[in-house]
């Protein structure tokens, strides 16, 4: 027994004495030790690089107040209707300055707004008693309705009579200044977005017209002198229809690819079922709801309820926020 062992010990010298180094190597017990060190040896870190910004980053929202040269005062000529001059009005007569002076446009482009898709130019008329500062922009948030829409969409809203009873639509009652005031929009909303190369993309875009209460004056004249420009989209009147019935009686008949819309409450009841009646007469359909997408050639008359008063119609009509709502209704204009 002792004498196998001797000879089994033997075979096994015999045979690691012919294997190579490398397989010596392998088949060597490992140290332990050794092992921890590798593993607890830090790996060096790769050198940081700064934070670049992509370059499709969101341009922030930027709102100013511009003065420009055709606004719609001051005015030197007359009521085309009364043949009274702009400062007279039927509670009396305002001072000419500061009332009928002012030429700032309220401007306002959203975060994330990029020119090069599609995109609509909104344009608001105030009412009386108005400033574009107190009221529209803070009171109405006529800016923050267009920043909290879906829409690819910037804001222009011109000063008119300043804090007057007064619906005169200034220089908009001549037959070009509306139009040289869209082409002066272009501009200055091209340098407040700040690629003033980028004004004949804003010459491009479509433009809707929302009046609400007074403004239904110069929005109607708006329109009436530029009836067969393409770029007006639609026009949305908020408890406005005080007038000036034919103008938007024409404007609505002679092109079926615009929208209109007319919401109201009781001051504007009458003239809107007037001119519900005259366009039904002419077999224009009529809605007297919204739906989920605005198309063209829609014709809309929203009756407002007993919980909506005309102050707040602005940002409390048939929703909350009923300017943002129209335009998320204009899903090719989606931001």
């Amino acid at each position: 027994m002792q004498a196998l062992r001797w000879s089994l010990t033997a075979t096994v010298l015999c045979a690691l004495a012919f294997l190579s180094p490398q397989e010596s190597a392998v088949s060597a017990p490992r140290d332990s030790r050794a092992e921890v060190s590798k593993q607890t040896t830090p790996t060096p870190l790769p050198p940081t690089r700064p934070v670049v910004e992509p370059a499709t980053a969101p341009k922030p929202g930027k709102t100013k107040l511009v003065e420009f040269e055709f606004a719609p005062f001051p005015f030197e000529g007359v009521n085309p209707r009364t043949g009274k001059r702009a400062r007279a009005t039927q509670s009396g007569v305002y001072l000419e300055d500061p009332t009928y002076s002012d030429q700032r446009v309220l401007l306002h482009i959203p975060e994330g707004f990029d020119v090069r898709r599609p995109a609509v130019i909104v344009v608001f008329f105030h009412g009386h008693r108005a400033t574009i500062a107190r009221d529209v922009l803070t009171r109405q948030k006529v800016a923050e309705q267009i920043s909290q829409s879906h829409a690819n969409a910037v804001l222009v809203a011109p000063q008119f009579a300043v804090n007057a009873a007064d619906s005169s639509a200034g220089a908009f009652w001549e037959p070009e200044l509306f139009r040289l005031f869209l082409e002066e929009t272009s501009e200055q909303l091209a340098l407040l977005y700040g690629q003033p190369g980028s004004t004949r993309i804003f010459d491009r875009m479509p433009v809707i017209l929302v009046g609400y209460s007074g403004g239904y004056s110069p929005t109607a004249w708006a329109i009436h002198h530029s009836s067969t420009n393409k770029r007006l989209r639609g026009v949305v009147l908020l408890d406005a229809l005080y007038g000036e019935l034919d103008k938007f009686e024409r404007w609505i008949k002679n092109d079926r690819t615009r929208f209109f819309v007319s919401s109201y409450l009781g001051s504007t009841r009458t003239r809107n079922l007037e001119l519900e009646r005259i366009l039904a007469d002419q077999n224009i359909p009529i809605r007297k709801a919204l739906e989920p997408r605005l198309q063209p050639g829609t014709v809309i008359f929203i009756a407002g309820s007993a919980d909506e008063n005309h102050t707040d119609f602005v940002t409390r009509a048939w929703t909350h926020y009923p300017i943002a709502d129209l335009l998320n209704r204009l899903p090719e204009y989606r931001r």
